[in-house]
């Protein structure tokens, strides 16, 4: 099966964004690197806004693919704390992308750009509303694994095998902790 169009150009765009940032992201650039024209481009994406509302929808596809993959079972069938340990699994195996932060960064004043991120960060990681311990830990887990995709994608430096590997078993400890409430 021949990949989409559509696809090949939202791929070529994150190329441009990961070389050249989000700023250098123009409809004109996206075409060129998709090797299409861009009115084939615009018959895709007739604005850069639609254009980077389907880069962000396309990236946020991708981390629900490897989530998915990861839990194993349908997320409706998952707790909290199943969907925040494959969250904190996926998360401390792939490194972030610069196309990655740069939407994220994007985000902070798009808010049609931070939905499509905040609804797949509220099926994965929901929001914290108790100051349970075991919430709290779910809570702490999530942080940590965005914290280190943070300090990646900002330093360039991946964390060392050993380190991310003790980062990862701490976190699966966070997350498979077992409720208080349970007995």
């Amino acid at each position: 099966m021949r990949p989409s169009s559509r696809n090949l150009i939202l791929d070529a765009a994150i190329r441009v964004t990961e070389r050249e940032g989000i700023t250098g992201l123009t409809l004109e650039s996206a075409a060129e690197e998709a090797g299409v024209t861009k009115g084939g481009l615009m018959y895709h994406f007739r604005t850069r806004e639609e254009l980077l509302l389907a880069i962000q929808r396309h990236l946020t596809g991708a981390w629900e693919e490897r989530l998915a993959a990861e839990l194993g079972k349908p997320l409706g069938e998952a707790s909290a704390r199943e969907t925040t340990a494959a969250y904190a699994r996926v998360g401390t195996e792939a490194g972030a992308s610069k196309a990655d932060l740069a939407f994220m960064v994007e985000s902070a004043t798009h808010p049609e750009l931070a939905q499509v991120w905040n609804d797949l960060m509220n099926r994965w990681t929901p929001p914290t509303r108790s100051a349970e311990a075991q919430d709290v830990d779910l809570f702490l887990a999530r942080l940590a694994v965005d914290g280190l995709w943070l300090y990646e994608a900002t330093s360039g430096v991946p964390a060392p095998g050993p380190v991310r590997e003790a980062l990862r078993q701490r976190l699966m400890a966070l997350t498979e902790a077992e409720d208080t409430d349970a007995t």
